[in-house]
């Protein structure tokens, strides 16, 4: 059964910080909200406040005992089980709908931890994180969750003036954000999720007009990696009515080393969750790296072109776009829900059009072909003698997602 009451929950190295946390834990309950704790400590505990979840009970849900991981003294393994552990009874506590926030504190560990734990908070639930580390690149432990990342200024090694006043007001972050709730008449229950790129902006747009007025909430996910893997953890948490998947871009990136891999769960989510989603080669064109003396050097003698300073593009080539489409059905025949995909026969991105930088109808077609030879049957294929940024392909998405809704309602 849900539980009725409500609770931040702190966790934290409390063997070397118990100081800090005591300090915390009052402010939070001055506040006039209750408080769950979990001591992701290694060494020991403190007796300055109760802890609900001791370093025993972590280790455990980690999959070892603390007594091993002191004798042990690996810092990284200790770390690595008590991240794990400690995200084993967040998801608990989530499941019995315990939580209503989350905040940490700590070093390079502490922080490693915390932010381990909070992948299991879903969106909505607010997590904050006070770090000595928060003007590193956490890009990799965050995520794609929405966790607020507060500089300590100071190591947080016990209390001073400075760590006071930035504990005092995480504190507060922390309890105002948990009690902040969407306004109600704006909250659209009907939404769409879409990938978009640069190179496919104008297909994107036109389709999220087009979706507002059948009354849907369209969130458009930038296929930079992290927007995809973003898009894929927000469809699991059901978030979404339907999927308008345009921006595939991030499989060629997976395949060929790109900075815009997504990993190999892109394109999974929405089968899984039995969602009806439209599907296009959106961006399959090209491969996304960095400044160009950043390109692998088996590329070296590959076609390329700066889309910024700071971004190189490589087309794909035949023997990648066959793997590639490949990929893409064999992802897609998975879904027992109506799946589509519609082929644009005239280009897949913006620069992939006729007199484009990157336009090779015979790359495209190597593609096209490789998607229709692997489809399942039970994956319908439309193929429109189109540009992918054309209105009357957003037209034909639009018509075929709102299909797919239909006959997912049957």
């Amino acid at each position: 059964m849900p539980s009725t009451k409500k609770y931040i929950l702190m966790l934290g190295c409390f063997d070397t910080k118990g100081e800090v946390f005591s300090y915390l834990r009052n402010c939070i309950l001055a506040l006039g909200e209750n408080v769950i704790t979990i001591n992701t400590g290694v060494m020991g505990t403190t007796d300055l406040f109760p802890v609900d979840f001791e370093s025993d009970v972590v280790a455990l849900q980690g999959d070892s005992e603390i007594s091993s991981l002191r004798k042990l003294g690996d810092r990284g393994h200790a770390m690595d089980v008590m991240g794990k552990g400690a995200a084993q009874i967040v998801k608990i506590l989530i499941a019995e709908e315990k939580l209503k926030g989350a905040i940490g504190m700590g070093g390079g560990g502490g922080t490693h931890i915390a932010l381990f734990a909070m992948q299991q908070i879903p969106f909505g639930i607010p997590k904050l994180c006070l770090t000595t580390i928060a003007a590193k690149d956490l890009s990799r432990q965050i995520g794609h969750k929405d966790i607020t990342l507060v500089p300590s200024v100071v190591d947080v090694a016990g209390l001073n003036s400075i760590i006071k006043v930035l504990i005092s007001q995480s504190a507060a972050a922390i309890c105002a954000m948990s009690n902040s709730i969407a306004d109600s008449e704006n909250v659209i229950v009907k939404r769409i999720a879409i990938s978009m790129f640069g190179n496919t902006t104008a297909c994107v747009d036109q389709c999220t007009e087009l979706l507002k007025k059948e009354g849907y909430e369209v969130l458009a996910f930038h296929a930079t990696g992290i927007g995809g893997r973003t898009m894929e953890a927000l469809i699991r948490e059901g978030y979404f009515d339907a999927v308008l998947d345009v921006t595939t871009t991030e499989l060629a990136d997976d395949l060929c080393g790109g900075i815009c891999s997504a990993g190999p769960e892109r394109l999974l989510a929405a089968g899984e969750m039995n969602l009806p989603q439209v599907v296009a080669p959106g961006c399959l064109d090209m491969v996304n790296f960095g400044h160009a003396d950043t390109v692998p050097e088996k590329y070296k003698d590959r076609f390329f072109y700066s889309w910024a300073p700071d971004v190189t593009l490589m087309r794909t080539n035949i023997e990648e776009n066959l793997i590639l489409g490949k990929q893409l059905s064999q992802k897609l025949n998975k879904s027992t829900a109506p799946v589509s995909i519609v082929l644009p026969l005239k280009g897949i991105s913006q620069i992939d059009s006729v007199g484009g930088i990157f336009y090779k109808p015979e790359n495209d077609q190597a593609l096209f072909d490789s998607i229709k030879k692997h489809a399942a049957e039970s994956v319908r294929i439309i193929e429109t003698d189109v540009h992918i940024n054309d209105k009357s392909f957003a037209q034909i998405l639009v018509k075929t997602l709102m299909e797919a809704i239909e006959t997912a309602k049957r």
